[in-house]
């Protein structure tokens, strides 16, 4: 089998792609032909040795797969050789065969496309964790959602929406906004690119209050960080809910701590991969539910752009670079 692979520490130009033997179906685990492996901004970190995970290399970057299973272990039950399914992992999904714990995997509907499964679990799951769980997100409360034309951003809308809540996406071009609103947001934003001196963010900070009203926003969707934080802060409600999902900006932000008592803010930690496994039965009711929200058409990813395994890197790199919107998917076939 072919697999793209992280030999040392680097970019996306470091990757090769390599010949390897295909792996075996130890007790527990299955053993999945990948059709489909979605592109989170992880990925791009854990290359680097930036990620929370710094696995033994080589291995090949890529979280989340879509796929048939080839074979199962020993005391496997859940799955059969055959079935279409999806899996979550932390690496290794670049690859045209992986081996994974049975309990990671998950079966999918016939009516689903492998590209779109391959897309769902890690964007869908996260959001749907940060903002059911963690925020307690409740019908009629504003959520303002910054870098929403992502993966994440895109699903945390929908959900939102599901669950009868106002949600302002705001994004940096108008295209992108354009395209939060066509997925189920009331309003967006174009804001500007940093570095923002203080004069900068003052006045992102009045585009944020504008948009979100004279009460603020309630919970307040960030994966993007850096000099956005602060400012989006500064709008949030009395008592309402700053969710910290990543730092696609490229910069872990300092929040100045009395916002937080002037606000009587939360600011909460979203880290949804370290929730489903310390809760895997939790995880599963998610899955189902979120499943029944697809089945429903409430949901569904937006694949923007398929690359080909060979062109892998260059998927990566579009990811990296903040252009691509929605979600990018490296395809085996």
């Amino acid at each position: 089998m072919k697999a793209l692979l992280s030999k040392a520490v680097g970019g996306p130009d470091t990757l090769s792609l390599e010949d390897l033997p295909s792996p075996e179906a130890k007790p527990g685990f299955a053993v999945i032909s990948v059709k489909a492996c979605g592109v989170n901004f992880p990925d791009t970190l854990i290359i680097e040795d930036k990620y929370q995970f710094k696995p033994a290399r080589p291995f090949s970057p890529g979280g989340e797969v879509a796929g048939l299973v080839k074979a199962v272990g020993e005391g496997v039950a859940n799955v059969k050789v055959g079935d279409r399914v999806l899996a979550t992992t932390t690496f290794g999904g670049m690859s045209q065969e992986i081996a994974i714990e049975a309990a990671r995997v998950t079966k999918i509907p016939d009516a689903m496309p492998f590209d779109e499964a391959s897309a769902f679990v890690l964007t869908y799951g996260t959001s749907y964790h940060a903002l059911k769980d963690r925020a307690g997100l409740k019908p009629g409360q504003t959520l303002l959602v910054l870098g929403a034309a992502g993966g994440v951003g895109l699903a945390a809308i929908e959900l939102a929406k599901a669950m009868g809540a106002r949600v302002i996406a705001a994004a940096s071009s108008q295209e992108k906004v354009d395209l939060c609103l066509k997925h189920g947001a009331d309003a967006g934003l174009v804001y500007g690119r940093g570095p923002f001196d203080r004069d900068g963010q003052k006045q992102l900070s009045e585009q944020f209050k504008a948009a979100c009203g004279p009460d603020g926003a309630d919970v307040i969707y960030d994966a993007v960080g850096g000099g956005y934080a602060e400012p989006a802060l500064r709008s949030i409600a009395w008592e309402g809910k700053y969710l910290v999902i990543g730092f696609a900006a490229g910069e872990i932000p300092k929040i100045p701590l009395n916002l937080t008592l002037l606000k009587g803010c939360d600011i909460v930690g979203v880290f949804w991969g370290a929730w489903v496994a310390k809760n895997p039965k939790l995880h599963q009711q998610a899955l189902v539910e979120l499943l029944d929200l697809y089945a429903k058409g409430k949901i569904r990813p937006f694949v923007s752009e398929r690359y080909p395994l060979a062109r892998g890197a260059e998927a990566l790199t579009r990811l990296a670079s903040r252009q691509a919107v929605g979600k990018v998917v490296v395809t085996m076939d």
